[in-house]
């Protein structure tokens, strides 16, 4: 916890840092070019290196020490700002190099992402991790409340590049408190992965996954319409309401109140109602907020708006999150982070820069109509993906038992390995049997299985046969390793139907391939 309450001062830091830049950046580009659309392709800019590298990076984030890797995107990041300070400072700025080396800056904010979030359960236990994702979301908004303000008064008083320089400076404390840091070494249950094999396992897992699904959708869904409002905001700010970096900076520390109201309020909140319906009224919220942008042009009616949609904001992202971080277990855990955060931050990027487009051929304000109508039929989702199932998900490890004595050691790449199942069923079960193995196929694919079969015997019909193929022999070591709580319910649902004195009938093959010569 020690810690988790340093690291948490020191984001706080750098988030201030992250936000003060983000207004100078944004800022000087609409000095650059009158372009609505370049002026949105900031945000596409921040966005798409998550899209490009969220998986990958999550995968790295699993397989390699994570200490490690915060410690090279954190350096990174640095690096990136310092150049964006010196070439400010000189003049040499130009709307592309801007763009270019925001891109770069996300590109070590993607590759940070998944480990930064992946570590919250090991710095505060499997039970602190929603009042820990909850703090740093307070954390996180309080700095979006401050930064912008902060940033765009120094943007005013002085030059884009100050704020660059102390954007550069505030990642210093985070490298420090991650250099501090003593990471237990983490023994892993299975044989190691490689960064290919754990991208393929954390896509399989993610296909077969309903609890993740259900989370990628709805946050589809939201970000598409909800992105209108941030790619926008900058444009509306400086050419509809003549604001200065100032204004700009006012305009996005009300959403920044907003949104520390939310994340004080939010703990309260889900005790009355289920994450769905807060979702549900966060989105509306959202939809007022994005309706008052494109339509209010009175400063002091607009800023207790923005503050409704910072508040909406936080809920959804904090329950969002949260749900993703509890659909996945430890095994797969960063993995699952960086496909969320690719989704998040793809859709973000691609939908920024279609607003802006589209802002530049309707008018913002009709854009921004768009948008909030959008958020509005975007509650419907709720309806059919719900996250309020994932809560119940135990994803805890319950490893299956050590392999047989096997008369041939097979190595770790030999494969592909094939494994059968022989069940016997009475006949009044038949029909819940076939129901109740179609989830454990699930069960089967979500954790290392590329193919699964399951079949009838003609011929003696009480007779079942489950096959199911893993591309190696270490592969299926790891596929023993991964089972949780909930997976060894979903097979015991399925045993429980089987006739009465019988157990299933393992067998496991490897590939018989041919000598070398």
């Amino acid at each position: 916890m020690t810690i988790f309450r340093w690291l948490w001062i020191a984001s706080i830091a750098s988030n201030l840092g992250a936000w003060m830049q983000n207004v100078g950046a944004t800022w000087l580009m609409t000095i650059l070019t009158p372009s609505p659309i370049l002026v949105a392709l900031m945000q596409t800019a921040t966005s798409l290196p998550v899209f490009l590298v969220g998986l990958p990076a999550g995968a790295i984030a699993d397989v390699v020490d994570r200490r490690k890797l915060l410690l090279i995107s954190q350096g990174w990041m640095l690096l990136v700002a310092v150049a964006l300070g010196v070439l400010a400072a000189l003049h040499l700025l130009s709307a592309g190099i801007l763009l270019l080396l925001t891109f770069m800056l996300g590109l070590g904010s993607a590759l940070n992402a998944p480990a930064w979030q992946a570590i919250v359960p090991e710095l505060v236990g499997k039970r602190m991790v929603a009042q820990a994702v909850a703090l740093n979301s307070a954390g996180f908004n309080l700095t979006r409340a401050v930064g912008p303000a902060l940033g765009g008064l120094v943007v005013a008083a002085y030059d884009p590049s100050v704020v660059f320089f102390l954007n550069a400076a505030s990642f210093l404390g985070v490298l420090v408190v991650v250099y501090l840091w003593k990471r237990p070494r983490v023994e892993s249950a299975g044989p190691p992965e490689n960064v290919l094999g754990a991208i393929a396992a954390g896509t399989r897992y993610a296909s077969h996954s309903r609890a993740l699904q259900a989370v990628l959708a709805r946050v589809t869904v939201f970000i598409i319409a909800a992105s209108a409002l941030w790619a926008l905001l900058p444009v509306v700010a400086s050419h509809d309401l003549l604001l200065d970096a100032g204004g700009y900076g006012l305009l996005l520390g009300s959403l920044g109140v907003g949104a520390v109201i939310g994340a004080l309020c939010i703990q309260k909140l889900n005790e009355i109602l289920s994450t769905d319906k807060l979702t549900v009224l966060a989105s509306l919220g959202f939809a007022f907020a994005t309706l008052a942008l494109g339509y209010v042009h009175v400063l002091l009616l607009l800023l207790p708006a923005l503050a409704v949609g910072g508040m909406a904001w936080m809920v959804i992202m904090s329950s969002l999150n949260v749900a993703a971080q509890n659909a996945a277990p430890d095994w797969v855990r960063a993995r699952a982070l960086g496909i969320y955060l690719l989704v998040f931050q793809g859709f973000m990027a691609l939908s920024s820069f279609a607003w802006g487009a589209l802002a530049d051929w309707l008018g913002n304000s009709a854009a921004l109509l768009i948008a909030a109508l959008g958020l509005c039929t975007s509650v419907l989702a709720a309806l059919r993906w719900r996250l309020h199932r994932i809560q119940a998900l135990d994803l805890s490890p319950a490893l299956y038992e050590p392999q047989r004595d096997l008369a041939l050691n097979p190595r770790p790449q030999n494969g592909p390995v094939l494994v059968t199942v022989g069940y016997r069923v009475i006949p009044e079960n038949h029909e819940a049997f076939i129901f109740a193995m179609q989830q454990v196929g699930r069960v089967r694919r979500r954790t290392g299985a590329f193919h699964w079969g399951f079949y009838q015997d003609p011929a003696d019909p009480d007779h079942f046969v489950e096959t199911f193929s893993v591309r190696t022999w270490a592969e299926h070591l790891r596929q023993n390793a991964r089972a949780t709580v909930t997976d060894r319910k979903v097979e015991a649902a399925a045993l429980a139907l089987v006739a009465p004195g019988t157990a299933p009938t393992t067998s496991q093959f490897v590939a018989a391939l041919p000598p070398r010569r």
